[in-house]
């Protein structure tokens, strides 16, 4: 499945989340990343991430498609995350 997430977090655990989520997506944003996961990659990933952050001070939205040709996406400016395709 397609993934999209955005989080708002604390500057003391912005690091934390970032890296983790750097293990399972590509960073497309300041504050959010994107890729193909499966479910249990992404069930992983949510517990990693509860682990890290303050539930009642940060967020974390993730997004799912079950087919990535539902999403269109349009970039206005630079696309900051460009994702190289390596064969």
């Amino acid at each position: 499945m397609y993934v999209i997430v955005a989080y708002d977090v604390a500057v003391e655990r912005l690091d934390t989340v970032r890296k983790t989520l750097k293990q399972y997506l590509n960073w497309v944003q300041n504050s959010a990343f994107e890729g193909e996961l499966t479910e249990g990659k992404l069930e992983e990933l949510s517990m990693r991430i509860k682990d890290v952050i303050d539930e009642k001070a940060d967020s974390v939205i993730c997004y799912s498609l079950s087919n990535p040709r539902w999403l269109k996406k349009r970039v206005i400016g630079i696309e900051k995350g460009e994702i190289a395709q390596v064969i």
